[in-house]
């Protein structure tokens, strides 16, 4: 990288007389190719075209603000206006380079898009594009911002950009590209302006120290490049800004007093606090930080910048990727990020975000900074769902990645729908362990855990226990068989719905992160205490076809149909046997949906092998609904249903229930009636 003109004379460019005072970034503008920062590509490309005379009538300059767009259009005008001849190097002494750099040169014309908008300046330039230049070879229009333009001002200027004349050139700068007609851009180059490199900032402030003969802490420069976001401009106004407050000393506590920001430290104490859920040092680490002149807002970006850094840390990325913290707390940040998990992190994120959302639009933000801190504290262990989640389905072999010190639990929020003790199939022994899965919803940032267990009672144990696995990790724990009282009729009661709730619930309305639901995938459905006498324990044992039987054989063959059609097949009211190898399957008479469901090709090969396999016979059957003057719900034997603290005992006592209240610490409070 060539220096850049810094001579303090009057006739240097950038400068003016003694008397005036020319800004940094003014001053340390780079005049050449060769200055550009963090452009190469651009600069390559455009030198390359000049030399190989391939240059284009129109140019578009896309990129964010402060990385180069208007330097390198400057810059390409006095290469291609060269007295010489257009050259990828231009003479900087020659007057037409100097009016160029002071944007006073008649044929290089500098156009604002934002104040020159409308149509009526767009047609004075088409007016002026006939005329040629008064000194150079080529009349240049810089038009910068150009996506302020109106739609009629693109519009007339489109026929001009096409085919204009010989000895003129555009070139467009903008900061919104997405802005600019699809028929203006088809008619441009385009070229894409990165944003600078953190280092290759820091090393063009470090020059910039040094021509102004001041001095610099390196770890304050790099607060300043990494506060720019890849803006040059933006980290030069910073530098002046600081070494006029730092009478030419520049440490970090002078960055952070001036620009009201945190240092890396305290960020780091307020996540261990976080970590640790402490939110009573949470927030006099936030308070302290607030005292001593950081803003709320900011601070709350700096946390936010601090997670992005930890949740890239988590997943394995090195020091090269950090953007907000310094590459020496890498290690710190490990270890962080093993201690809360990246669940955990992931919606720390989530939640920083959502608060820096909201104090946009109050006044409030150190409040809703500390509510958000208190959330955090309060958050769940996160990836230790997610481990039982991968532990469950079977993706998480050997040993767990993340050995987290343990910390203080809190009280989960659980909510058990549908949590069924009678077993879909009372003929299959429950060996599959509880499949649990977690997600995060996009509007409620919740966390929802499904478990999907099946408690049956085998005939081969006659005192009826009653099965569960869990499994955590790989500390799978082994399936427990526990007695269960003979007065416990839960295993012969249809399905209820069961809450679990905590005292110690998240505020938040768009962060229920201590929501957990599991839900039971046995039966809805199950058979009465009459007919379980007649459904043999062993399906292998097969069941005579008989008039007397059917229903029996229909029982049994539900037990080998999957979910979905077994469903279906639980609303048959009546399986009537009609011949040696023929039977009617009744439904309700407002079962038209259901109907047309079983007589599905694939309903029925599912109901026909599933009776082959009970009786050994192809059976045909046929679907019908049941007569509409028939009320089936009167004929139906009253059964004896238990009141609401019966029931209540009745859950409480149940193994898989017991199990579930253990593993999350959470309580009973609510008891919804059977469906």
């Amino acid at each position: 990288m060539s220096e850049p003109s810094s001579d303090p004379t009057p006739t240097s460019p950038g400068k003016t007389d003694s008397a005036g005072y020319v800004v940094v970034a003014r001053r340390y503008r780079p005049r050449d190719f060769d200055e550009l920062v963090g452009q190469q590509h651009v600069g390559q490309a455009l030198r390359n075209a000049i030399e190989t005379n391939r240059v284009g009538h129109a140019y578009l300059f896309t990129g964010a603000r402060g990385v180069g767009k208007t330097s390198t259009a400057r810059i390409f005008a006095k290469a291609l206006n060269c007295p010489g001849g257009p050259n990828s190097h231009p003479d900087q002494s020659s007057d037409i380079s100097k009016a160029i750099d002071s944007g006073e040169d008649v044929d290089v014309i500098e156009i604002d898009g934002a104040s020159n908008r409308g149509i009526d300046e767009i047609r004075s330039l088409r007016a002026n594009v006939g005329v040629r230049p008064s000194r150079s070879r080529f009349k240049i229009y810089i038009i910068d911002e150009v996506h302020m333009l109106t739609t009629p001002a693109f519009n007339a200027l489109l026929k001009t950009l096409e085919e204009p004349p010989e000895h003129v050139k555009f070139i467009f700068c903008t900061t919104d590209p997405e802005k600019i007609p699809i028929t203006v851009l088809s008619r441009c180059q385009r070229f894409d302006f990165a944003p600078v490199e953190l280092q290759e900032i820091v090393a063009r402030l470090r020059f910039i120290v040094d021509s102004e003969q001041a001095e610099a802490d390196e770890t304050a420069l790099q607060l300043i490049a990494r506060r720019a976001a890849g803006s040059m401009r933006d980290s030069q106004s910073l530098l002046e800004q600081v070494l006029s407050f730092s009478s030419g000393k520049l440490t970090a506590d002078n960055v952070h007093s001036m620009l009201g920001t945190a240092n890396d430290e305290r960020l780091h104490e307020i996540a261990h606090a976080l970590a640790d859920r402490d939110a009573a040092l949470s927030l006099k680490l936030m308070d302290a930080a607030i005292d001593e002149g950081v803003d709320a807002g900011k601070l709350a970006e700096q946390l936010l910048g601090y997670f992005r850094d930890l949740m890239a840390v988590t997943v394995g990325c090195d020091a090269s990727m950090l953007r907000h913290a310094s590459a020496s707390m890498h290690a710190s940040l490990s270890d962080l990020g093993n201690q809360w998990g990246l669940q955990t992190v992931l919606a720390v994120v989530g939640l920083i975000d959502q608060t820096l959302v909201r104090t946009r639009h109050s006044v409030h933000a150190r409040v809703l900074l500390e509510a958000t801190l208190i959330q955090i504290c309060h958050l769940p262990d996160l990836q230790q769902i997610a481990n039982l989640a991968l532990a469950a389905s079977g993706q998480l072999r050997g040993p767990a990645k993340e050995n987290r010190p343990a910390v203080e639990k809190k009280k989960t929020n659980l909510n058990l729908g549908n949590v069924n003790t009678q077993p879909s199939n009372p003929n299959r022994v429950a060996t599959e362990p509880i499949g649990i899965q977690q997600g995060i919803s996009k509007q409620e940032t919740s966390n929802q855990l499904t478990c999907n267990s099946t408690a049956t009672e085998p005939s081969n144990h006659p005192t009826g226990e009653t099965s569960a696995t869990f499994s955590q990790g790989t500390n799978t724990a082994p399936s427990r068989d526990h007695q269960t009282s003979p007065s416990e009729p839960l295993a012969a009661r249809t399905t209820g719905s069961l809450t679990l709730k905590t005292t110690t619930g998240i505020t938040h309305s768009n962060a229920e992160f201590q929501r957990i639901a599991i839900v039971s995938t046995a039966s809805q459905q199950t058979p009465t205490s009459s007919d379980t006498e007649t459904v043999t324990a062993n399906t292998a044992d097969r069941i005579e076809w008989t008039a007397s039987n059917a229903q029996t054989v229909w029982r049994a063959a539900m037990s080998h149909l999957e979910s979905m059609t077994e469903s279906l097949a639980r609303m048959v009211e009546r399986f009537e046997f009609i011949g040696a190898n023929s039977a009617k399957a009744e439904l309700p008479h407002d079962s038209n949906l259901a109907k047309r469901r079983l007589e599905s090709p694939e309903s029925r090969e599912a109901i026909t092998r599933a009776l082959r396999e009970v009786t050994g016979q192809h059976i045909t059957f046929e679907v019908t609904l049941s007569p509409h003057s028939q009320n089936r719900a009167e004929q139906k034997p009253q059964s004896n249903k238990p009141s609401r603290a019966q029931r209540m005992r009745e859950i409480e006592n149940n193994q898989l229930v017991k199990d579930c209240l253990k593993l999350f610490e959470a309580e009973i409070v609510n008891v919804d009636s059977p469906r």
